[in-house]
């Protein structure tokens, strides 16, 4: 395998994969990339972005499987592949320290939906509102204020001056702006303060970086619908693991088998 240092080079070899786009993060060092001996196949590792070490995937798997390998033995264990399901169980196939978890969906937009005026922009001051509106409405939010590289919050307050709809565009690539943290507060719900929010950081980040994107459950199907009417598309894709050793069993390959680190 060979590393890959122009993000523009990687664009070519991936055909403008957006997820890999993403993971790389402009090549700036937060992201590193590696094509295999052959260009078929590409892998991007971006560190702690939406929260975890990630691998993106692209290409064949017969490329694929010795390049996630070697990408594997550089990084270490905490990274996590990937990409389209079908070559992501490919990988754990033939990379026997690999184990699938769920599937989820990526979803992306090239094209600015229509934003009305009810959202802005949040200041440096209003952040712990924000903080607290997750508290009550998504704990389990990998976003928060303060945790992403060049993050940029929005919001939206009732007559009352409350904020009560919030989502952010955080761990941004230089043409993927990925946008996390979508809350609505549980008594300002059905009131349609979700799309107002989302259409509001999906045309900031369509203008700012070229391409909006998401990650969703696969079974979250209201908010699937929803993104899906701001223009988004629904990729598909499934991640891996690097799954504990057996008792008495060697690494492969050099690196360490941690331990499972739970669900992605």
């Amino acid at each position: 395998m060979r590393a890959i240092h122009d993000n523009d080079e990687l664009a070519a070899l991936c055909a403008g994969d957006t997820l890999c786009l993403w993971a790389a993060q402009g090549l700036d060092g937060r992201g590193r990339a590696w094509a295999s001996d052959d260009g078929d196949a590409v892998a991007v590792a971006g560190h702690a972005i939406s929260r975890r070490d990630r691998i993106a995937v692209h290409g064949p798997a017969g490329a694929a499987v010795p390049l996630v390998e070697g990408v594997l033995a550089e990084v270490g264990p905490s990274y996590r592949p990937l990409g389209d399901p079908g070559l992501i169980r490919a990988l754990v196939a033939g990379v026997p320290a690999l184990a699938a978890t769920k599937g989820f969906g990526w979803m992306e937009t090239t094209e600015a939906p229509a934003a009305t005026g009810a959202a802005r922009w949040l200041g440096a001051r209003e952040l712990p509102e924000a903080t607290a509106l997750l508290d009550a409405a998504f704990p389990d939010s990998d976003a928060r204020p303060g945790i992403g590289e060049d993050e940029r919050w929005a919001g939206v307050r009732d007559d009352a001056g409350r904020l009560v709809a919030l989502a952010a565009i955080v761990w941004p690539a230089p043409s993927v702006g990925l946008i996390a943290g979508v809350a609505v507060h549980p008594d300002a719900r059905g009131l349609g303060l979700g799309r107002t929010v989302c259409a509001f950081v999906t045309a900031e980040a369509v203008a700012r970086h070229g391409t909006a994107a998401l990650m969703v459950d696969e079974w979250n199907r209201t908010a699937v619908r929803l993104y899906e009417g701001l223009g988004m598309r629904y990729r598909p894709l499934l991640a891996a693991h690097v799954r504990e050793a057996p008792a008495r069993s060697r690494p492969r390959r050099g690196f360490i088998i941690g331990p499972d680190p739970g669900p992605t």
